[in-house]
């Protein structure tokens, strides 16, 4: 019976390894993107930065500012990230065994994880735009 069950669900086992192997690469993407995102701001902001450090601003004054505005950036992100897949969770409701499409502890894990990506590439950002 075990091999009948198991013949009978290949096809949906392979999809949702499919899928998962996709949900991994696009967290991957996502967080890579923060961090270019984040970089690419700062890189452009030099000047801005040193013109606000020569009218006074002290550096842990421009590390708040880059946390803050990380901040900002990522949880509009995450906000927009959690409402399109609210809106999209009817379509892979088939595929889904004893777990909701629109699973709270999954959202959350996600969130999390988006969260943490920023709580580890947005100081490293704002030291540099600090110290240059």
């Amino acid at each position: 019976m075990d091999f009948i069950l198991s013949a009978f669900l290949a096809e949906r086992r392979f999809s949702l390894e499919l899928v998962g192997i996709f949900v991994a690469a696009a967290l991957l993407l996502a967080s890579i993107g923060i961090y270019g995102v984040m970089a690419y701001t700062f890189s452009r902001r030099t000047n801005e930065i040193g013109v606000r450090m020569a009218m006074g601003a002290k550096g842990t004054d421009i590390f708040k500012m880059a946390l803050t505005e990380g901040m900002v950036t990522i949880a509009f992100g995450v906000f927009a990230g959690l409402l399109g897949s609210l809106a999209l969770t009817r379509f892979p409701q088939s595929m889904l065994f004893s777990v909701q499409a629109t699973d709270p502890v999954t959202f959350g894990a996600i969130a999390t994880l988006l969260l943490r990506c920023w709580r580890a590439c947005c100081p490293r950002i704002a030291r540099r735009a600090w110290i240059r």
